[in-house]
């Protein structure tokens, strides 16, 4: 009898256990507040920057390894519009500085140089297009969650002070402490995210960079480097 007593009570317990409610991520989202809804459209726009760049980044970093010993050879067969032809088939940011390069033979070696770099300039610019955005997202998505963190201690304290029986009661409590602290995850995770999204675009940019000075002094060797 006492056995079955102990099975009714422990069936009775596991059942309340089971009929409590249980939060999930969309239910926390929720106690954040307007504030969370700004920190979603963040991440939701960093992640499309991020994937819209790592695209970019990939067809900038395409190599052709046969690309430089082609134009070297238009070049010596004094095939221009060839040399100039391949560098637009190959379209990438190395191709449009050697085709600038190209376009000023005949003219001093210090002026083909700084054609070079001009161009190189704007294809770096248009490399690191939306990096600041995502910077910012990466410090400015904290701020935003110890914003939601201030503002739901002032929810609290407000509650407190509006209770007119002078007990504090844990409803006045929570809303302004969930608000607080959930703000602050979600503005810590999209920040944290943010930030390590920016770093590894900015390696990605800097591995281009490298490459686009490597093709611009073998261009400028070959231009140095008397025809055979």
């Amino acid at each position: 009898m006492d056995l079955m007593l102990i099975l009714q009570v422990a069936v009775e317990a596991a059942t309340e256990v089971a009929e409590q409610p249980t939060m999930n991520l969309w239910t926390m989202a929720t106690y954040g507040g307007p504030i969370m809804i700004v920190l979603a459209l963040m991440l939701a726009f960093g992640v499309y920057l991020f994937i819209e760049r790592m695209v970019t980044l990939k067809q900038a970093s395409k190599e052709d390894s046969t690309f430089m010993n082609r134009i070297k050879d238009y070049i010596y067969e004094g095939k221009i519009e060839s040399a100039i032809k391949l560098c637009r088939e190959v379209n990438t940011p190395s191709a449009r500085m050697v085709e600038k390069g190209i376009s000023r033979l005949g003219r001093p070696m210090n002026d083909v140089l700084v054609a070079i770099e001009n161009v190189g300039n704007l294809e770096v610019a248009q490399l690191e297009k939306g990096m600041v955005i995502m910077a910012s997202i990466s410090g400015g998505a904290p701020m935003l969650g110890f914003l939601g963190t201030v503002t739901g201690m002032v929810q609290t304290f407000y509650n407190m002070s509006i209770n007119s029986s002078g007990m504090i009661q844990l409803s006045d409590l929570s809303s302004g402490m969930y608000q607080a602290m959930v703000t602050t995850i979600g503005g810590l995770i999209v920040g944290i995210l943010a930030y390590f999204a920016y770093n590894y675009m900015v390696s990605r940019v800097d591995s281009v960079v490298r490459n686009l000075e490597s093709k611009t002094m073998e261009f400028m060797d070959i231009l140095n480097e008397p025809a055979k």
